[in-house]
């Protein structure tokens, strides 16, 4: 038991993702906006970590529809290597297709602006694929 972190990797923002410590229900935190250098975002992460007591990192893993991987996939498994190159922590890869057009869809149908779409879009996918893994935790075997 305890809190974890989810994390939606993106090219330009990781998105961030808290729940409590019983695992029922997952909120978006921030978008921590990628420099040229990683070492600023993990800095921030770690930060969430240890401010929120979190026991583990769900990261999204981008696979392609076919389930394959791409470069966006291996982006994300060379983000869980950096993150365990910096504290050995628990990280699951969580399957993370469709989750920003998920999301994307969700804000469309409460007509929210493109600015505000651009704004929250990193964190709401990554509540939504911390969402579906604190949720497979619960399920009947």
């Amino acid at each position: 038991k305890g809190p974890l972190l989810g994390l939606d990797p993106g090219s330009k923002a990781i998105g961030v993702a808290g729940c409590d410590a019983n695992r029922l229900i997952a909120t978006a935190l921030e978008a921590i906006t990628r420099g040229k250098k990683l070492a600023p975002a993990l800095d921030r992460i770690f930060a969430l970590y240890d401010q929120r007591a979190s026991v583990g990192i769900v990261l999204g893993l981008p696979r392609n529809m076919d389930g394959s991987e791409g470069p966006r996939a291996q982006s994300a498994r060379s983000l869980a290597a950096n993150i365990i190159g910096r504290r050995d922590v628990p990280i699951a890869l969580w399957d993370e297709r469709l989750s920003s057009a998920g999301v994307e869809r969700a804000l469309l149908a409460a007509d929210t602006s493109r600015a505000r779409r651009d704004e929250v879009i990193d964190k709401l996918a990554a509540a939504w694929i911390l969402q579906g893994a604190i949720d497979r935790l619960h399920a009947p075997r």
